[in-house]
């Protein structure tokens, strides 16, 4: 918890905070949008909001999460882990912002000092009119590291990589039978 209460108390790493809500993203940055049909139906949509706001999306992703709360709320800062806990790469971020509203939910974060990375990324749940349930990825980022800048289009790769597991939790997520626990 050590680490987590520094955090608390540190400034994002870079200066376009909440630039995630607008379009176009800023310049400068590399960015990532996809926007994908996971499910179908209110309960899809209810199970997705709930377990992306309580870091379970995140955890089906193959990533550790350690935070001041256990869900996404503004000022929550979260530290994630990809890897074991003695060599893993430590991805420090702070929530920015959520969204509540009948048919979308979800959050942004923002980079905090010692992430590979300088930037904001937006997960948001939505259900149209006709049921389809989306999980929508928005981010812009930067290399911030040394070894991010030096690993250049195979960072952006492991990136799309994070991104298609999210991707993939937020399907299982949707398809998961809530009768069955």
């Amino acid at each position: 918890m050590g680490r987590l209460r520094e955090l608390g108390g540190a400034a994002l790493t870079y200066p376009e905070v909440g630039a995630t809500r607008d379009d176009p993203l800023p310049g400068g940055y590399g960015h990532v949008f996809r926007d994908v049909v996971v499910g179908a139906g209110p309960a899809a949509f209810r199970r997705v909001a709930d377990r992306l706001l309580g870091w379970d999306v995140h955890r089906g992703a193959g990533l550790t999460v350690t935070g001041t709360g256990d869900r996404a709320l503004p000022g929550t800062v979260v530290l994630l882990r990809a890897g074991p806990a003695f060599a893993g790469l430590q991805v420090p971020c702070r929530v920015v912002y959520t969204i509540a509203e009948a048919t979308r939910e979800g959050f942004t974060y923002g980079t905090l000092p010692g992430h590979p990375e300088r930037g904001e990324e937006a997960f948001l749940v939505t259900i149209t009119g006709g049921g389809d349930v989306h999980f929508r990825i928005h981010a812009f980022s930067r290399p911030a590291m040394l070894p991010a800048r030096w690993g250049g289009p195979l960072t952006r790769l492991l990136q799309q990589y994070v991104t298609d597991r999210y991707v993939a939790a937020a399907r299982r997520t949707a398809r998961h039978d809530a009768r069955a626990h």
